[in-house]
């Protein structure tokens, strides 16, 4: 299917905004091919401030109408435990959120932005989507993560190089309980490896340690600024390590 089809078939339609590269190219393409959208972000511990800012910087842009809809994941206790399958009950969570919301507006299909080089056999998530009937366009239409970004340049979207963004919950190992203190302490260390330059990277939590993992360009950033690096995490963590495994460019 081509994407102009899919908006065809679709013309009405909420849109999963997450504020980044995916999604806000799909915001893009709706409004190119005239269908009349609006686009839900969902606002919890798991996101940091700077997914809520870009989301507003692009629904600004593009003229879109954006909702924020508040939510507390770690009152769900499937979430909060942190098993291996914890996007499965994050996504039927915040899906579940945005359905009720888009029904309310009039919208009967909801589309996320996965796409067409996410490998969606390794995410539990996926499965969530599939139970809600999320549609996924980009992956449908074939639509890859470099055609995406080559998309978002052509747009004159903000995001076009913003590395992908996986929630902070991920920086949590699995089957260790969740806590919004940790959250806090996961964002602000990120939040200060950003200001010195940082760009792709994680700050993994291992309970009271952190370990950085870095792309090949960060690693350049580490070697200049490592002294500043350990003077802004190390009130925070007790020992902070170095994975030597480069992060891929995403």
């Amino acid at each position: 299917m081509k994407i102009a089809a899919f908006f065809q078939q679709y013309p009405h339609l909420a849109i999963a905004f997450s504020g980044g590269v995916d999604s806000a190219v799909l915001l893009a393409l709706a409004r190119k091919h005239g269908a009349r959208v609006k686009a839900y972000y969902v606002k919890s511990q798991f996101q940091p401030l700077f997914e809520l800012e870009d989301a507003r910087q692009v629904a600004r842009q593009l003229q879109v109408e954006l909702e924020v809809i508040e939510a507390d994941v770690l009152s769900v206790p499937a979430i909060a435990a942190n098993p291996p399958d914890r996007c499965y009950y994050c996504k039927r969570h915040i899906f579940s959120l945005i359905a009720a919301h888009a029904a309310r507006d009039g919208f009967t299909a909801i589309a996320d932005g996965t796409n067409a080089s996410d490998d969606v056999a390794s995410r539990p998530g996926f499965r969530a989507l599939q139970e809600l009937q999320v549609l996924s366009p980009l992956r449908a239409c074939g639509i890859t993560k470099a055609q995406i970004r080559h998309l978002a340049q052509q747009a004159g979207l903000p995001l076009a190089d913003k590395p992908a963004y996986a929630c902070l919950a991920t920086r949590i190992p699995t089957g260790n309980p969740i806590s919004a203190p940790v959250l806090a302490l996961t964002e602000r260390a990120e939040a200060r490896m950003r200001a010195l330059g940082f760009r792709n990277f994680r700050v993994r939590y291992l309970g009271g340690d952190a370990k950085l993992e870095l792309s090949r360009s960060d690693f350049s950033v580490f070697y200049r600024r490592r002294d500043e690096l350990y003077a802004a995490l190390s009130e925070d963590y007790r020992h902070i390590y170095l994975d030597l495994k480069e992060r891929a460019d995403e």
